[in-house]
């Protein structure tokens, strides 16, 4: 029973139906749903290139919260909202031992294999670390 649920939010389709699923089960097992965003450190060289083409402000992310909660008036009363700084795949993990999560929901984006190999993939990470279930929404 999912009472707990946390999602990685990036703003991408994918993210967005992770969103919805979380907020059905949540609503169906009297659940919450913790939507995070991890905003990640500018850093040297090519993966540096990668982080600085998405708009990675703190304000930005923050609209794109207050926007994907307003878009579902129906979940405000069952959605936190918040955005970190940090690695994703750490920053998701350490939120579930910090607010007792017990289910993680997270998109899956179709990056390239050399998106993939540059910057890496955060559901894998997550699939890989994690110690509650994950549900892996394409």
């Amino acid at each position: 029973m999912s009472r707990r649920i946390l999602v990685g939010y990036d703003g991408s389709d994918s993210a967005k139906r992770a969103f919805r699923l979380a907020v059905d089960l949540a609503r169906a097992f009297g659940g919450r749903v913790r939507v995070v965003t991890v905003l990640q450190p500018a850093v040297s060289g090519i993966e540096g290139m990668a982080v600085l083409v998405a708009d990675n402000s703190p304000q930005h992310a923050t609209e794109m919260l207050e926007g994907l909660v307003g878009a579902s008036p129906d979940a405000a009363g069952l959605v936190d909202t918040t955005v970190l700084n940090g690695s994703p795949g750490d920053v998701l993990l350490s939120e579930v031992e910090q607010h007792g999560i017990d289910h993680i929901v997270i998109g899956h984006s179709e990056r390239g294999a050399l998106a993939r190999w540059l910057i890496g993939s955060v559901s894998t990470d997550v699939l890989a670390r994690s110690h509650v279930p994950v549900t892996v929404v394409r």
